[in-house]
């Protein structure tokens, strides 16, 4: 039996607030129910994930140990932002370990740490283009952090990716012009001979 309660307030979350669920990204709270499982009674959170047509239902008790919290503050996202502008900080790792270390930043639901998985990943006209996984991770941050900035400032999710872009064109790139310098001061060191 499921019982539905209309705009109430469970561990500091109500009833159509947006909120941040890290394995999923921004959706908003539509009931809070009380259902009976196994003799038990147990309160959900009844979250809606409009983009991706999904319903989750989460234990109003457990809600810390899944990560779940609320978006964003303006200072954060601000924060987010101006990480974007930053110099990609890209370990000089195989990709398959730089992947699990973005996808953990990403899966953590950390604003900051997705902000930084969008700006190490973000690839300018100028540069080379990206393999397949490494698209496919970058479009999956840009899309989160946009979600949650278009929730925060009230805008489209399209405005929102512009926003981010145009944060992300502010801030220095590598193009081809930094790699012939570096191809130019490898070959003025003197060469070795092996003996």
């Amino acid at each position: 039996m499921t019982v539905k309660k209309n705009a109430q307030t469970r561990q500091g979350f109500k009833t159509s607030e947006f909120i941040v669920y890290p394995s999923h990204g921004v959706g908003q709270i539509v009931s809070i129910e009380e259902q009976d499982i196994a003799g038990f009674k147990l309160e959900l959170f009844v979250i809606t994930f409009e983009k991706d047509k999904m319903t989750l239902r989460v234990p109003t008790a457990k809600i810390a140990q899944v990560g779940m919290r609320k978006l964003a503050e303006p200072e954060v996202m601000a924060r987010a932002m101006e990480v974007l502008k930053g110099r990609a900080r890209v370990k000089r790792t195989m990709w398959s370990r730089r992947a699990q270390e973005y996808e953990a930043k990403f899966i953590s639901g950390d604003l900051i740490a997705i902000s930084e998985v969008v700006r190490d990943l973000f690839r300018s006209d100028a540069q080379p283009e990206q393999s397949y996984s490494e698209r496919q991770l970058y479009e999956q941050a840009l899309d989160r952090m946009a979600r949650e900035l278009a929730a925060v400032e009230r805008v489209v999710e399209a405005e929102a990716v512009k926003l981010i872009e145009a944060q992300l064109a502010k801030g220095p790139r590598r193009g081809p012009a930094k790699a012939e310098a570096d191809e130019a001061d490898e070959s003025d060191e003197p060469e070795v001979e092996a003996a």
